[in-house]
């Protein structure tokens, strides 16, 4: 393992016991980062110590006390600190005494705290929780570094004013939907980029399932969040057939099977499968099964669309939403034609959808099925235009192309 991989593992742990200790997760989150510049520096040079946990949390202890010592203005506040806590509490426990894993659930309650916005939440996420730099995460979102340092500092100074604590939420399960939320829409903007010049980011949608697969770990008994899990790893597992070698997206039912990682699809239907035979269905869990209905099946034409079409209804049920809606027009439009799904596109052409170049897609796809290619290039053009991310702009431009070619073609004239 990389020193760069060992230092995002400790990262969580590591700040979880300073925030713990000391309460104030702004001056902690600074300690660490300085603490994780001392070690990347030391261990590169000097490998990586026998503790690295016990190593990493002394040094980040007496950055903290460097950090307070050297804000005068808070002199009495740091002279009360060093009152009320004994000089050995401010060391490392013995070396790795602490299971890296305790405070993960707390880290991610107070990240996600309710006081933040989602962007909020998600920066201070990967930042406090996955232990990527600032630069990093500015990458991640295509905004240049002192913006998103802003957007992190804002949020942590809004912890503050929120009187955010490192304790269990008041309403858990309400706090951990939160997370969850989070780690799903993080999950989602690596493995479909909202913008840039590529389709995935495989560093996001790591983090996102390395942070879910130890949330499950903590709360076996979790059914949404196994669901979670699953849905991420059925999901990721066809994530190398997305896109063809010239980096073009490639869609589901074109996408070359054989490389479909059969290992994740096997532990994700497994996973679905125990969590929705031992707890009630929830819309990760429904989600994480649609999933599992694709992967079983051997060609595109092998896909049962009768039983996605019932777990979407179930999904729309549990978590009516327009996009739940316009995934549904797509089965719908395999079990009872693409007409019957174009009415239901055009009622959400009404909605919140309006303009989107996702529902523009689907209504092209569907015009295409219907036999109207200039209808579908229209349509698919418009979608090409609204896209952000620049592989499924190539797409669907190559789509319109090819309903231009069919409606140009000898049997059309």
């Amino acid at each position: 393992m990389t020193v760069e991989h060992v230092l995002r593992a400790l990262t969580p742990p590591v700040l979880g016991v300073l925030v713990r200790r000391h309460g104030d997760f702004a001056r902690c989150e600074d300690a660490v980062q300085e603490a994780l510049i001392d070690a990347a520096d030391a261990w590169s040079r000097d490998g990586v110590p026998e503790h690295p946990f016990g190593w990493l949390t002394t040094v980040a202890a007496r950055r903290y006390v460097d950090l307070v010592r050297s804000d005068a203005a808070r002199e009495r506040r740091e002279q009360a600190l060093f009152d009320a806590v004994p000089r050995d509490a401010l060391l490392a426990p013995p070396p790795d005494a602490e299971p890296a894993r305790d405070d993960l659930l707390e880290l991610l309650f107070l990240c996600c705290h309710p006081a933040l916005t989602a962007p909020s939440q998600m920066a201070l996420t990967l930042r406090a929780v996955a232990g990527l730099s600032t630069a990093e995460i500015a990458a991640a979102f295509l905004v240049p570094d002192k913006t998103m340092g802003q957007r992190i500092s804002r949020a942590k100074q809004r912890l503050l004013e929120a009187g955010a604590r490192f304790e269990p939420p008041a309403d858990r399960e309400r706090a951990l939907a939160v997370v969850r939320h989070v780690l799903y829409l993080l999950f989602n903007e690596g493995y479909s980029a909202s913008a840039g010049p590529r389709l995935r980011r495989p560093d996001l949608t790591e983090q996102a399932m390395r942070l879910t697969r130890e949330l499950h770990e903590r709360l076996p008994d979790s059914g949404e969040t196994a669901g979670l899990l699953a849905l991420m790893l059925l999901t990721e597992a066809r994530g190398a057939a997305r896109a063809d070698p010239d980096g073009v997206l490639v869609p589901l039912a074109e996408q070359d099977r054989s490389r479909w990682d059969r290992a994740a699809i096997a532990e994700g239907t497994d996973l679905v499968t125990r969590s929705l035979a031992a707890h009630p269905a929830g819309p990760y869990q429904v989600q994480a099964a649609i999933a599992a209905v694709h992967s079983e099946a051997a060609t595109a034409e092998d896909t049962d669309w009768p039983q996605v079409l019932a777990l979407y209804d179930v999904l729309q049920r549990l978590a009516p939403s327009s996009v739940t809606a316009l995934n549904r027009a797509v089965a719908l439009g395999e079990v009872r034609g693409p007409r019957a799904a174009l009415d239901v596109v055009a009622e959400l052409e009404r909605g919140v959808l309006a303009g989107h170049h996702r529902l523009l897609a689907v209504r092209a796809h569907l015009l295409e099925r219907a036999g109207d290619p200039t209808a579908a290039g229209e349509a698919f053009r418009q979608a090409a235009r609204l896209a952000g991310n620049v592989p499924e702009q190539r797409f669907l431009l190559l789509r319109a192309a090819r309903c231009a070619a069919a409606d140009i073609s000898p049997g059309r004239v």
